[in-house]
């Protein structure tokens, strides 16, 4: 006993570490205060920046651009546009008769024609309307030999190098006159190809009745040819009732096949950002949101000095720093944002008379708005940071970073399996069913089969032998035999990591109990509860269990030799597990070998007799 005596006096002193907790656990407290303001102060920010009137307004003009039919044929509308034919048939019916809203219910007039179209009577139309049109050359393709006498021209998919920019039809006016782009919008991605600016642009009249003989003007005249690759048709709309923009773009892409392919983007954003009293204190939000970034990022750059390289080896720190880089990117996108809406918006309201280009402002707001999401999403995550001294989220964390290796093993078989079935599927099936279109559709309808959302029919009628095959094999080695091995993975090792916390592997500190005593503590120290002694508690609760134990049915000399057992326990604990003693070097002695050993034989003999 001197000996170890000796020893365990070179530890650290009781008092020394109860303060080092004390100070650790203060700090957490005082990091998690501040990280909460920070947290419910960037959701008033992101919450203030949406509007439920924005999906309500995109339903409403995408009901009345979208699904209102042609006069005469109730299936034909913009989504199930096919054909040339069924196109300009949407141009002058649901097109037009959905921008031109120049009476009232009654056909009382509602005001002066010079005046902007009132879409629903509450949504002013923004300049007038723009059709542009996009084609490619002749000979962009090449015709094998065989078929160069009964096919004398090609036109292949649109690339900016097949892309026709020379003058056609009537060349008097400018729709037939190819026109480059004056405008800062960024090229459209479809389906078919990435379209850039520029092309055969019309715009509309203010006038219903111009606009409609210029549709037939241009049908007559094969304004669309078979080099006619994309048609985009662009307005913007404004309601001051909500205070919302409304920008517009229907898209029907002419494949290389033959036939047409629709598509369109609704975008409702509010680039008015301050208006009544809320916006302004939405303002006060966005300023103390860069004062918590200024804050935060100098707490940063003190810890990369005092820790240098050490610093960049906690996971926590990287998601730190990676929250720090999109708050960076969500503040200059809005700043850039406001400049260009403070330097475009009035002269696009001013132009009456011409198109107003508001997609390019549209676009660059969804980007912020899609930044801000990420940041958020990321700040939500961070809070495991603080609650991982809790035991069910420490026990998490050392699942599975003691799984990880077994899991990075796993998921490099798993994704050869994946990809090879993937593959499979797409050659097999790709030329008849949607979901494998592609190499990319594969993978997704794969991950939609393993959550049980599958068309085995189209599967079946493409290939009567491969696809039964391919579902029965795909089911049974991903869904029964590889994601149950991950599963075990994970479970097996959460085993060990619980029965490594049952015998006093416990976190240093756990904030939930921090939390409570502290609060138990003001309740004393407020005389609104007494104080209880620990070892009044033990023996209460060991009077309890023994209590509970004798109506179980069990007799006095188990529940003895059960408390003698937990007597043992708790002082092997205090002495191997110790909370107030760390790093020491703690010897055993020969009593302490023996009771240890007592202990393990009583355990076994009470194993043996469950």
């Amino acid at each position: 006993m001197a000996e170890a005596s000796r020893w365990h006096r070179g530890g650290t002193s009781k008092h020394k570490l109860h303060y080092r907790n004390e100070v650790e656990i203060r700090t957490t407290l005082q990091e998690l205060l501040l990280y909460f303001i920070f947290l419910i102060n960037l959701c008033i920010l992101t919450f203030g920046m949406v509007n439920p009137h924005m999906y309500y307004l995109n339903k409403v003009m995408s009901s009345l651009f979208l699904d209102t039919s042609v006069p005469g044929e109730e299936r034909t509308n913009f989504k199930s546009i096919r054909s040339i034919t069924e196109f300009w048939k949407f141009m002058e019916g649901p097109l037009l008769e959905g921008l031109y809203w120049d009476s009232w219910y009654n056909n009382q007039q509602l005001y002066n024609l010079k005046n902007s179209s009132r879409i629903y009577y509450e949504n002013i139309l923004l300049g007038v309307p723009r059709v542009r049109q996009l084609k490619v050359r002749n000979n962009t393709c090449k015709v094998y030999s065989s078929f160069q006498s009964s096919i004398s021209e090609c036109y292949g998919k649109y690339t900016s190098a097949n892309e026709d920019l020379s003058n056609f039809g009537l060349t008097s006016n400018s729709e037939w006159r190819y026109s480059t782009s004056n405008t800062n919008s960024p090229w459209h991605w479809g389906f078919l190809g990435v379209y850039r600016n520029g092309g055969y642009i019309f715009t509309l009249s203010k006038s219903k009745s111009e606009t409609k003989n210029k549709f037939i003007d241009l049908r007559l005249n094969n304004w669309i040819t078979r080099g006619t690759r994309v048609i985009f048709i662009d307005f913007s709309l404004y309601n001051a009732n909500v205070n919302l923009f409304c920008i517009i773009r229907l898209v029907a892409e002419f494949s290389a096949t033959g036939g047409i392919i629709t598509s369109w983007q609704f975008y409702s954003v509010k680039l008015l950002r301050y208006v009544s009293y809320y916006d302004y204190f939405i303002a006060s939000c966005e300023i103390t949101f860069c004062i918590f970034l200024f804050v935060f990022t100098t707490q940063e750059v003190k810890k990369i000095k005092e820790f240098k390289s050490n610093y960049f080896k906690s996971i926590w720190n990287w998601l730190e720093l990676l929250l720090l880089l999109l708050c960076f990117v969500a503040v200059s996108f809005n700043i850039y944002c406001n400049i260009q809406i403070f330097l475009l918006l009035g002269q696009l309201l001013k132009s009456t008379e011409k198109y107003s280009d508001f997609y390019f402002l549209a676009y660059w707001h969804i980007y912020y708005n899609n930044i801000i999401a990420i940041t958020i999403f990321f700040a939500w995550i961070k809070i495991f940071k603080f609650i991982s001294f809790n035991k069910t989220m420490s026990q998490l964390s050392s699942t599975l970073s003691r799984c990880i290796k077994d899991i990075v093993g796993f998921a490099v078989m798993f994704f050869i399996i994946f990809f090879a079935y993937a593959q499979l599927g797409f050659l097999v099936f790709g030329s008849q069913v949607d979901d494998f279109s592609t190499f990319q559709n594969s993978i997704f309808a794969q991950f939609r089969i393993v959550l049980g959302d599958f068309n085995f029919a189209g599967i079946q009628q493409a290939n009567h032998i491969l696809g039964p095959i391919y579902f029965i094999t795909f089911i049974f080695f991903v869904f029964f035999v590889l994601l149950n091995m991950f599963l075990a993975i994970i479970n097996d090792t959460y085993s060990e990591v619980k029965a490594d916390y049952s015998i006093g592997r416990r976190p240093d500190f756990e904030l939930g109990k921090m939390i409570k005593q502290s609060y138990k503590n003001v309740l004393e120290k407020l005389r609104l509860k007494k104080a209880q002694k620990d070892e009044d508690k033990k023996t209460k609760d060991s009077r309890d269990l023994a209590e509970q134990a004798r109506r179980e049915g069990f007799d006095e000399n188990e529940i003895q030799k059960a408390e003698q057992m937990k007597k043992w326990k708790e002082r092997l604990e205090k002495k191997y597990y110790s909370e107030e003693i760390q790093d020491d070097y703690q010897p055993v002695t020969q009593q302490e070998f023996q009771d240890g050993t007592k202990y393990k034989m009583r355990f076994s003999e009470c194993l043996t007799k469950i």
